[in-house]
């Protein structure tokens, strides 16, 4: 109980560390929150800063998912531990305690822990999210679809069904995080993202 404890808390804290925050103001000097849609994440580093930031914010971010599940597997070792950890992760990222329990939207934290615990499904659900954005332009249509895909394709696969449960939680979180977007999507007011970062 205590290996647990500890491998939740340690995750909850690392998923809480705002990349986007430290990195636009040490970096770039620029306060994310205070910039288009003020979300710290890369999408909107991307539009704000450029494509460096955007890239650099995404790795440090989905870093944070592969730590997390590792966190659970050295403490650990269950699937159970390692989904709960990947959770705790993407908790943080989105309600950082850091932040006031404010935070991202949890898609490139979610896509590390993925990354960690099904392999073939991060690589389907990436070239799909690619895919959308590149046609459409809109990261948040391309996360929306890729998370919904997930549970999905971990039962295709015939993954552990902590991992399946994994994949439907991660999904219904990271579509509540875009709610405003989806509405903005239906409204045709979303807005879209330059292939050249600014």
């Amino acid at each position: 109980m205590i290996s647990y404890l500890v491998a939740l808390v340690l995750s909850y804290l690392v998923g809480s560390v705002p990349n986007g925050l430290i990195c636009g103001k040490f970096l770039w000097n620029v306060d994310l929150r205070e910039h288009g849609s003020r979300n710290i994440g890369a999408t909107n580093a991307w539009r704000t800063i450029g494509k460096a930031a955007g890239i650099l914010i995404f790795l440090l971010d989905f870093l944070k998912g592969v730590i997390a599940v590792y966190l659970g597997l050295i403490f650990v070792g269950p699937p159970l531990a390692l989904v709960l950890c990947g959770l705790m992760a993407i908790a943080g990222h989105s309600l950082s305690v850091f932040l006031h329990f404010k935070g991202g939207k949890g898609v490139a934290t979610g896509l590390g822990v993925i990354a960690m615990l099904m392999p073939q499904v991060t690589a389907i659900v990436f070239l799909a999210w690619l895919a959308i954005v590149y046609r459409t332009r809109f990261v948040s249509l391309g996360s929306i679809v890729a998370a919904a895909f997930v549970p999905i394709l971990a039962w295709f696969f015939h993954y552990p069904r902590e991992f399946v449960m994994f994949g439907v939680i991660a999904a219904a979180l990271i579509i509540v995080r875009h709610k405003a977007n989806i509405s903005r999507l239906l409204n045709g007011t979303e807005s879209k993202i330059s292939a050249g970062g600014k």
